[in-house]
């Protein structure tokens, strides 16, 4: 009852007019900055940090966690318009959202992935209230071990996202997997295939190979004039029908639940919430078959997911002062900056401003959904721009967000170089999605593998001797289990994923 109590306190500070127009203009700027790629919720909380100085504690906060989901929602916009994802949780959304716009379905893409994410963000803020304390323990049990049997499980589902050609999948996680080795070895602190740059110290970012691979990709096959323009949609096409919500209901629940309990891990990042949520439609949904070619179920379960991790993600850092992902840290500072710092003691300490922020994240997913779905026909507008024009203009921003990312030219150059991988892989029909999955869970493993051993020794049997490790590597045997069973028992020449879909 008194945590009733306080969320109706909380409510009452956050919908006074003040936080109200913050939590306005943080979505409005997220989703400006999720439209241009490599400006994501990290740079754009930390540009805008100092924009906050004037404001008080519970204002600054609240508007710095309205640009944090807003950036998500913008991604999808030009993740499903233009094939371009802006961030790595984006990628997997190009997959059926690029598809349904060259449909001329973009409008209810946009639409089922507004709703998805508003139903995704408020059912794990309320989870946030309901079961902060006992979720968080549960977070804090993942040590590396359990972290890795997790990634492994993220691997196993490959399986169901390789295609129709084993090899030619294989090929593509290879690939993906040696960008991911490029940088300091996470153990030893040494470069390796850097080739003396220190700028590959770091690795090489998310963004360049996304949008290079994705939107360079797809400009460099229009081009040549393989590939169908989409026009924008008639205000009919806007509007989804029974028939599309009935069957995105049960992707948007999947992925609710799949969203919320990935971002109570710490150091997991939205992005692999997005993965597993497609992957397991592609094992479990009804209409499973249509997958890669344009399925609503495509857009609202890794949409969905993405927004409930947001949100979940924020359950470690209120309770244990735990940020999960660079965004959060970002925010964690913003908090420090004003004399606060998260964890248990905050709700004792500051519990108005606590329950004040967890309030204004209901406010700020009906903020998105109100400003966003009603806007589908202006985004989609987009597509009535003449090609040439859009072209031209698309490469500007993919050129812009690139450099933005470090300041960096090396960027640019990446993402000119990912951009020819791309067009090469359409033309070879290699699927694109193992390249993305490997790409983000490979540092992620590599690093749980070594530090799990360093904890044992050596001994391999610490993966096996943890429940929550051999329970999880259990799943993961099944998925590859089911996997290899379920194509042999395909009909010859019937494909998981069209190896000419763009990912």
């Amino acid at each position: 009852m008194d945590t009733f109590s306080d969320l109706l306190a909380g409510f009452a500070a956050a919908l006074t007019p003040q936080n109200l127009v913050l939590a306005l203009i943080g979505c409005v700027i997220g989703t400006l900055l999720g439209l241009l790629p490599g400006i994501g919720s990290t740079a754009g909380i930390a540009i805008l940090i100092p924009l906050t100085f004037t404001l008080d504690t519970a204002s600054a906060i609240i508007m710095l966690a309205a640009i944090f989901y807003g950036t998500a929602y913008g991604g999808t916009i030009t993740s499903v318009l233009l094939n371009i994802p802006g961030e790595g949780e984006s990628a997997i959304t190009c997959i059926d959202g690029y598809e349904m716009t060259k449909k001329g379905r973009a409008g209810v893409a946009l639409t089922i992935a507004g709703v998805g994410s508003f139903i995704g963000g408020t059912i794990a803020t309320i989870g946030l209230v309901l079961a902060a304390e006992p979720l968080a323990d549960l977070g804090l049990r993942i040590g590396p071990p359990e972290f890795f049997s997790l990634v492994i499980v993220g691997i196993a589902l490959l399986v169901g996202l390789i295609g129709e050609s084993v090899v030619t999948g294989l090929i593509s996680a290879s690939v993906g997997m040696l960008i991911a080795m490029v940088g300091i070895d996470p153990i030893a602190g040494l470069p390796r295939f850097t080739f003396g740059s220190a700028h590959l110290f770091d690795g090489v970012s998310f963004v360049p190979v996304l949008v290079g691979v994705f939107g360079l990709g797809e400009l460099l096959a229009n081009a040549g004039g393989t590939a169908r323009r989409p026009s924008a949609p008639t205000l009919r096409e806007l509007l989804p029908t029974r028939t599309d919500l009935r069957r995105a209901a049960p992707a948007i629940g999947r992925g609710t639940g799949i969203g919320f309990l990935i971002g109570l891990v710490p150091g997991v990042t939205n992005a692999i919430s997005s993965l597993l949520a497609y992957s397991s439609e592609r094992k479990i949904s009804r209409y499973r078959s249509e997958l890669g070619s344009g399925a609503v179920e495509g857009v609202a379960a890794p949409e969905t997911a993405n927004n409930a991790h947001a949100n979940a993600a924020l359950v470690p850092l209120f309770t244990l002062g735990i940020p999960t992902s660079p965004a959060i840290a970002v925010l964690m500072g913003a908090f420090l900056m004003n004399g606060l710092t998260p964890g248990p003691r905050l709700f004792v300490e500051e519990p108005l401003l606590v329950w004040t922020v967890i309030a204004s994240l209901f406010i700020g997913n009906a903020i998105l959904l109100l400003l966003n779905v009603p806007l589908v026909g202006l985004w989609t507008r987009l597509l009535a721009i003449p090609y040439p024009v859009l072209s031209a203009l698309i490469l500007v921003f993919i050129i812009i967000g690139s450099y933005a990312i470090n300041n960096s030219i090396i960027d640019v150059y990446l993402m000119l170089f990912f951009g020819v991988v791309g067009l090469v892989f359409r033309r070879l029909n290699v699927p694109l999605a193992p390249l993305v999955l490997t790409l983000i869970l490979g540092p992620l493993i590599e690093s749980a593998l070594r530090q799990s051993l360093q904890i044992s020794r050596g001994d391999f049997s610490i993966f096996l001797t943890r429940p929550i490790s051999l329970t999880l590597l259990i799943v993961a045997a099944v998925i590859v289990v089911s996997s290899v069973l379920g194509s042999r028992l395909k009909p010859q020449g019937k494909a998981d994923l069209p190896t000419d879909a763009t990912v």
